[in-house]
This record gives structure tokens, C-alpha cells and sequence, in this order.
């Protein structure tokens, strides 16, 4: 259930008021971008790396970024604090904006829509922590822009609910025998204590907390690399996991209904989660920007 005051167009309001023009291109087009920012104890967590991404979506679709860092920052302060604080993730969308009719090409001059809200941010269950999670494995279907985190979705709900048809938790994609990302989340592969990752590029979203696991694993001296992952690897695994946002790590135990290694949250996982929650810890310590 999202928390009660949203952020529309510099001002702050109940979510339940909150209205847009039908004619504005996110509606019409999925014509926007998108970012979530988990927030803890009240600080956004990385929050310039998550303003970095925005800011290279915009770029991509040809927006100016309408706000700079310092006011993008004061923006998810004030939304924080609107929402009692604690830990929640911001959701933040940017609409290229809404014209009197639709064209494909959009015209000069248009004001771009500003829209923020919050959501609860729920701990990592005991169970999911000590159990894992189920995944399956489908065709990547999505558009040839992965690197652009837009609002343009449908793939991945399609992707994402193939998942939920199988009672597992994620869609792990494949596209000419290898490796992409799920369907909402970036895909680890441990293999002999290596973690090995899909290297950025167009074919999927330059993760974030993907790179805290890249950072996380120089500190615990675990070796990573950034390469190209086949299927066979994939499924020859010893340990993986999946990373995003507003979970952090989880390990996935079941993959096409066969155990992951042992078929429970491998050792390699427990250490990185483990430095997860420390790493929350230190930068509370640590401005946000």
C-alpha cells in the first residue's frame, strides 16, 4: 500500500488527489522514465548512482534532466519526511509531457510531468533469507533499449507474470543462449567462488545494486567479472542471485523446478547479505548526496 503524500508538478499531496492530463505522453506513448530509491532510517540509499541513471535515461530519450542533483534531492527529503520517514522506497517518474493531441513526434516546447510517490519498504523475511526463492526461465521479449529504465512495460509484466503463473518468483531471461537479467531484477551467477555478471550495454539496465555486489565482493575479496553468460552456465550454477532495488540480494534456490546447488541459500550468499545490511549501516553515517 503506498504512504498517503505524493509529489506532482512542485507540489506536495494526498496520492488519492493526484491527476494527470489522458493526453500526456506517458499515457498515450509510455513516453517517460522511471527510478526507485529504497530509502533506510530515513536517507535514500545511493541516492546520486540512482540520480546518475535517471539522468542517462533522460539523456537517451532526448529529455533535459528538469531538475538538478541538489533539487532532486531536497524533492525526495521533503517526500520523506512527508511520509514519517523510516524505511520506504521513492518511485519517480518523468513524462516528456502532455499536448493538446497525439503525435508520434512530439512537438517543441512541451512542460515535462514531475510525479513522485513512496511505499512502504518491507524487510526480507526470515523465510525467504533462510529458503530462497523459486525462478523460471523464458525468452527475453522485451525492445532493444534495455539500458533506458522507461515506463514502457509491458514486456516485463507479461515476463513477470509468467512467474507468478508458475508460483515462482522470477522470470530469468535468455536471448540467443545467454544470459540477460529478469524480468525486474539483475541475475548473479556464482560458479567456483566467482561471481559472474552480464556485461552493461543495450541489452539490459545498468543495475545499481548490481554494483553494490560488485563493490560489496572487492571487500570480501570474492572475485567478480562482467561477461557473457551462456544458458548452460546459467543452469550449472553454484549459487544465484538476483538483485534489485527494493529487496537488495536474494538467492534463488529453484530454477525450472531443479535445485539451485543444494537447493538453500549457498554460503557465498550469506556473506554478501551480510555485508549488504553493514554496508546500510555505514553510509546512515554518511550524507545522502
Amino acid at each position: 500500500m503506498p504512504l498517503p503524500i505524493c509529489y506532482l508538478n512542485g507540489a506536495y499531496l494526498p496520492l488519492a488527489e493526484a491527476r494527470v492530463s489522458p493526453l500526456d505522453r506517458a499515457f498515450l506513448f509510455g513516453d517517460a522514465v522511471y527510478e526507485v530509491i529504497p530509502v533506510y532510517a530515513g536517507r535514500p540509499f545511493r541516492l546520486r548512482e540512482h540520480l546518475d541513471r535517471l539522468n542517462r535515461s533522460l539523456a537517451a530519450i532526448g529529455m533535459q534532466a528538469p531538475l538538478n542533483f541538489e533539487q532532486w534531492a531536497e524533492l525526495c527529503r521533503e517526500l520523506i519526511a512527508r511520509n514519517s520517514g523510516g524505511n520506504q522506497y521513492l518511485y519517480i517518474q518523468v513524462t516528456r509531457g502532455a499536448e493538446y493531441g497525439r503525435n508520434h513526434s512530439w512537438p517543441d516546447g512541451l512542460i515535462p510531468t514531475l510525479f513522485a510517490f513512496a511505499s512502504p519498504l518491507e524487510p526480507l523475511s526470515k523465510e525467504l533469507l533462510e529458503r530462497g526463492v523459486a525462478a523460471i526461465t523464458a525468452a527475453d521479449t522485451r525492445w532493444a533499449r534495455r539500458d533506458i529504465k522507461s515506463t514502457a512495460l509491458l514486456a516485463n509484466v507479461l515476463l513477470k507474470r509468467l512467474a507468478a503463473d508458475a508460483g515462482a518468483y522470477e522470470t530469468i531471461l535468455l536471448e540467443n543462449g545467454r544470459l540477460t537479467e529478469g524480468s525486474s531484477t539483475t541475475v548473479h551467477a556464482i560458479k567456483d567462488g566467482t561471481i559472474h555478471t552480464p556485461p552493461n550495454g543495450a541489452h539490459i539496465l545498468p543495475g545499481t545494486t548490481r554494483d553494490v555486489v560488485t563493490e560489496l565482493a572487492a571487500r570480501l575479496s570474492i572475485p567478480s567479472r562482467s561477461e557473457n553468460i551462456s544458458e548452460a552456465q546459467l543452469r550449472a550454477a553454484d549459487e544465484v542471485w538476483l538483485a534489485f532495488s527494493t529487496r537488495g540480494v536474494l538467492a534463488v534456490t529453484m530454477l525450472d523446478g531443479r535445485a539451485v546447488g543444494g537447493g538453500t541459500p549457498g554460503p557465498m550468499f550469506g556473506r554478501l547479505h551480510r555485508a549488504f545490511d553493514s554496508y546500510i549501516r555505514e553510509l546512515a553515517q554518511t550524507p545522502a548526496l
